[in-house]
């Protein structure tokens, strides 16, 4: 059985020649057995149709609204009709679909917003196709921190969380070379990233007292100082007050020595200071069915945490996986923030 909700959430089509299609049309195959949550498709009915030819999955597919989709998803693919500008083919990216891969995005996070959907889950998209279009952010985080600016008016600090069933990974920098992360790196930075962490854990998570466990940023979380003076400096002075402020966080750790099975035990999240320190053990613990979270968003949003993979589009090769994860994430954070209010 499907998961009834009163909202579906809203799930982008991401790059049309990626696999967002193909998994897209493979979660719903699957979704009385999986139980998925009602989700609505925005993207270019076309595509998906001619996608689901190609890796000859049978579908009804409806043009609809959110308020029809939850009576339609049990048999039917509904659908919010965005063009991808140009006719597709899997795998062959094209710059002239970026303005539908946006326009996706802006609606998702706009139904959202005004309550139409129960959140936003985004297919992956392709950042180099949209830089060529003009697109100025780094990446989804980012833009989704934009747009909710616009529509709040306020200020927004995205923080990108990798949740796996094993471990919930943080890197306070994210897209930053590693020769720039000591530089990059501040006690104010760790300390916002670490209070957005802990009231989303709190209000989103339903976790009553979560643990942060703090990663060094040298070797040995700089062993006193002697293996460079950050770790001193910055992350030991941020943990401290992190605490006075009644934060249950705990460091800097040595990162060698915290992704075990026994010391995952002992934490909610582990914090890190850059990116591959927390998304290498993040994917190697759960590569199929970890899931990327924004925290600190006025709405809920999950993704797979995988890319476009355009060399096995259309082929039948894609895992469907990690999509079916970040809906049922979503959808469960939904019921967390409904049972709030």
């Amino acid at each position: 059985m499907t998961v009834p909700f009163s909202r579906p959430l809203a799930l982008t089509q991401g790059d049309p020649a990626g696999i967002g299609p193909d998994v897209t049309l493979m979660a719903w195959a699957r979704r009385r057995e999986l139980g998925l949550p009602t989700f609505i498709f925005i993207g270019d009915p076309d595509v998906l149709a001619a996608r689901a030819r190609q890796l000859e999955i049978s579908v009804s597919i409806r043009e609809a609204t959110c308020d029809e989709a939850g009576a339609l998803f049990p048999d039917t693919l509904p659908v919010l009709p965005i063009a991808a500008g140009v006719d597709v083919a899997a795998g062959e990216a094209h710059v002239a679909t970026a303005k539908g891969t946006i326009a996706a995005i802006e609606k998702a996070v706009s139904l959202t917003i005004a309550g139409d959907a129960l959140g936003v889950v985004t297919n992956p998209i392709a950042k180099s196709v949209l830089y060529e279009s003009g697109f100025r952010f780094p990446g989804h985080t980012e833009f989704l921190a934009e747009l909710a600016s616009r529509e709040t008016g306020k200020p927004i600090t995205p923080v990108m969380m990798l949740a796996g069933p094993k471990l919930r990974a943080i890197p306070v920098t994210i897209h930053v070379p590693i020769k720039d992360v000591p530089q990059a790196l501040t006690a104010e930075s760790i300390i916002e990233t670490c209070r957005i962490a802990h009231t989303d854990l709190k209000e989103r998570f339903g976790i009553a007292n979560p643990r942060l466990a703090v990663a060094g940023l040298n070797p040995h979380a700089g062993e006193d100082g002697t293996i460079g003076r950050e770790d001193e400096t910055i992350v030991r002075p941020a943990v401290q007050f992190l605490r006075s402020e009644g934060i249950d966080a705990i460091g800097p750790l040595p990162a060698d020595t915290m992704f075990h099975d026994s010391a995952r035990e002992r934490y909610d999240v582990a914090v890190c200071m850059y990116h591959d320190q927390a998304l290498i053990p993040a994917k190697a613990l759960g590569f199929d069915d970890a899931v990327n979270v924004t925290l600190g968003l006025p709405f809920i949003r999950t993704s797979p945490d995988h890319g476009t993979a355009f060399g096995i589009a259309g082929k039948g090769l894609a895992k469907d996986s990690s999509l079916v994860a970040a809906l049922k994430l979503a959808a469960h954070l939904g019921r967390v923030v409904e049972g709030r209010h």
